[in-house]
């Protein structure tokens, strides 16, 4: 098996020092072990013997501006926050109806070129742009809404061609724990249950974390709705639940 080409520049380098300072039968001797190690043309080993020592100016690479500036930035968490926070999947194919409107009453400062680059943001962009308004709004508790397998086998399950933000009873629900920063041993946790549609939100505090309070909680809940839940987003982007509670 021949030399990878980082070997072949150690190798050569190695050679060089002699190669250098060495008289021209010594020369002709390292040269010859070199194109036998290597399998390089001779004219091509002893020129990489000659550059093998040169200094070489390296220059920095120019680092490419970012896409979205800072106006950019500051028009999606107003989009973001107009809609109540959703996630990036649920606010990138709302941009292109939202900006327009947004710039038309004058709420963002944006030329046609910076809204054409926000209404193309993708979801993943947008969600690495949130990053840190998220991080904000997770300062008053922790949220520990995770799939449980008593809702799944309660609950089936549909795909977001179901879903309708503009139809009140689709809701989204968080399960925020009140463990003060320690999250060991047993506390109490608050679930809350947003209509995205209307703003309705209902709140059920709930002993710990374990299904069958969480489960019995968001019965609850769900019955003080003054409009029937017809679809739950639990924080997990690709699910919509669609509730056949009694």
């Amino acid at each position: 098996m021949g030399l990878t080409m980082s070997e072949r520049a150690a190798v050569t380098r190695a050679k060089a020092r002699v190669y250098a300072g060495a008289d021209r039968a010594k020369k002709t001797v390292i040269l010859d072990e070199l194109v036998e190690l290597t399998g390089w043309h001779r004219d091509y080993a002893r020129s990489a013997l000659r550059d093998a020592l040169k200094l070489k100016v390296v220059r920095p690479r120019r680092t490419r501006g970012s896409t979205y500036g800072p106006k950019i930035i500051v028009a999606l968490v107003k989009c973001w926050a107009v809609l109540r926070a959703p996630a990036g999947k649920r606010l990138a194919p709302m941009l292109e109806v939202l900006v327009p409107v947004l710039r038309r009453d004058g709420e963002l400062d944006l030329t046609d070129a910076e809204a054409a680059l926000l209404v193309a943001m993708s979801a993943a962009t947008i969600d690495r742009r949130l990053a840190g308004e998220r991080a904000k709004m997770m300062a008053r508790g922790r949220s520990h809404t995770k799939p449980g397998s008593l809702l799944k086998s309660q609950i089936p399950i549909r795909t977001w061609a179901d879903w309708d933000d503009a139809v009140p009873g689709f809701v989204e629900i968080d399960l925020v724990g009140h463990e003060g920063g320690n999250a060991s041993g047993e506390f109490c946790f608050t679930l809350t249950v947003t209509d995205i549609a209307t703003g309705w939100t209902v709140n059920r505090s709930v002993k710990n974390k374990a299904a069958k309070w969480v489960f019995e909680a968001l019965e609850h809940v769900i019955a003080q709705f003054p409009f029937p839940v017809i679809g739950i987003d639990s924080d997990y982007a690709d699910l919509v639940i669609m509730p056949t509670f009694a």
